[in-house]
């Protein structure tokens, strides 16, 4: 299996984020621009949160708050779980079921490089086991 280094490479690694003093409209038209489901929150590039849709769903439109007068710091999940690049996708996708969660940050020398979601390890789960069939049916017809 693909280590997270090896999977960012062929994923890339942009990182689509967000800073806890701003308004979580503004978190909402980043995420909506991007077609993403999650924006790490930083603060002088250190990780400091992560914002989701959950977060969004749970904590202003239930509780009939605002999404322009509500900072992204006051629901954005401060309790975040990280790999790092060494990680493989085995690792995340267990990591990632047990939690509950759908986006992993990636963090090296205390800087994010990347952020995985659930889709992206699905999708190399599925070509790595594409990848071994392929490799059992030709040991099989040899």
């Amino acid at each position: 299996m693909k280590t997270v280094r090896q999977l960012l490479g062929v994923k890339g690694s942009e990182i689509l984020s967000i800073s806890p003093e701003s308004q979580v409209y503004d978190a909402l038209v980043v995420m909506a621009e991007h077609r993403v489901g999650a924006l790490v929150v930083l603060k002088d590039q250190k990780l400091v949160g992560i914002f989701s849709e959950r977060d969004y769903a749970r904590s202003v439109a239930l509780k009939g708050k605002t999404s322009k007068n509500t900072l992204v710091s006051e629901i954005m999940s401060s309790t975040v779980i990280t790999v790092t690049p060494e990680n493989t996708v085995e690792d995340c996708m267990n990591l990632m079921s047990g939690k509950r969660i759908r986006h992993l940050p990636v963090i090296e020398n205390d800087r994010v490089i990347g952020v995985l979601s659930i889709g992206d390890l699905v999708k190399e789960t599925i070509a790595y086991q594409a990848f071994l069939i392929k490799q059992l049916e030709q040991y099989i017809q040899s």
